[in-house]
């Protein structure tokens, strides 16, 4: 007799397909609750045929279709229009229309071989998800079934309840737009040495709020952004000026390491006054490429982020 604790040890396989499907880890751990509640009512229905992991996949991605029914695709500032400037109005929209980050350990399976964690981690950086929003529903699903998962077409077709052909040409249409949308990446499995010594200049630079070591660091194409704000910033001239104006309150923030969408990331905490702990302000994502910083994500939602990341509420 299967038992909840058999269906509960794929959360996390099922929390990261959701994630791509849907872009957002609360909508995700929703889907994924739904998901086990409907298998646990027709587990007496489950036959074996295909493994329990594939049948859970199935009911999750039809969870995630469902969802996506009556919702517009997440975005990235980066997304929604040319670059801003420093002196441009903050627009903010609901945290609804975002992509949201979410923490590695909660869309990467605990364990299994090396390089199929290297692959899963790789399909939920940022820029992935956000290209995989720009496809329809089923073409996303049709392309992670096959890509991330590695499903036979004849699977999809019955996965999605269409015929083989369907789902030949949803994979066609499918890559071709993610080709467009998505920057080629190569594989990453962890960070490069030359990173590791990155990230220890980026919080000492951060940390001692020198902006020239910070604009150093970047690629001279790097953005900054802020959702839940619309406006971002391009290349290194531009984000100093506004860390040495607008944003000059992040001076003397400290930052507390930890992982996002395969990426490196930290919680920054703002001093407050004299005496007074530094609080939440954002979740920093960054994206690398070779040994320079290509985006700062500044996630400002921290009521929501920093107890999802398991980041403390204040730093004395």
């Amino acid at each position: 007799m299967m038992t909840a604790e058999q269906l509960e040890v794929h959360r996390e396989a099922l929390v990261g397909h959701c994630y791509r499907m849907l872009g957002s880890a609360a909508e995700a751990d929703d889907a994924v609750q739904e998901t086990l509640v409907r298998a646990w009512r027709a587990l007496e229905g489950f036959d074996g045929r295909a493994s329990l992991r594939t049948w859970l996949y199935r009911i999750a991605t039809h969870v995630c279709l469902d969802a996506l029914a009556d919702r517009a695709r997440r975005e990235r500032p980066v997304a929604m229009g040319p670059a801003g400037t420093i002196h441009d109005d903050l627009v903010e929209r609901p945290r609804t229309h975002w992509l949201e980050p979410i923490p590695d350990v909660h869309a990467l399976p605990a364990d299994g071989d090396p390089a199929e964690r290297a692959a899963l981690r790789q399909s939920i950086r940022l820029a992935f998800v956000a290209a995989l929003q720009r496809l329809p529903p089923r073409q996303r699903a049709a392309l992670l079934l096959a890509e991330v998962l590695g499903w036979p077409a004849s699977e999809i077709a019955s996965a999605l309840e269409t015929t083989v052909a369907a789902v030949n040409s949803a994979l066609q249409r499918a890559r071709a737009t993610l080709a467009e949308s998505a920057p080629p990446e190569g594989a990453v499995v962890g960070l490069t040495p030359a990173q590791a010594t990155l990230l220890a200049r980026y919080v000492d630079a951060f940390e001692r709020y020198d902006v020239d070591a910070l604009a150093a660091l970047m690629r001279e194409d790097a953005t900054l952004s802020m959702p839940p704000y619309t406006l971002w910033l391009r290349g290194p001239a531009a984000i100093k000026a506004w860390f040495l104006g607008r944003g000059i309150g992040c001076r003397g923030s400290r930052l507390v390491p930890t992982a996002a969408n395969g990426l490196p990331a930290f919680g920054q905490y703002r001093p407050g006054a004299p005496g007074e702990p530094h609080r939440p302000w954002s979740l920093v994502v960054l994206e690398l490429s070779g040994d320079r910083i290509v985006a700062m994500n500044h996630f400002l939602d921290t009521a929501t982020l920093f107890p999802r990341f398991g980041l403390p509420p204040e730093l004395a």
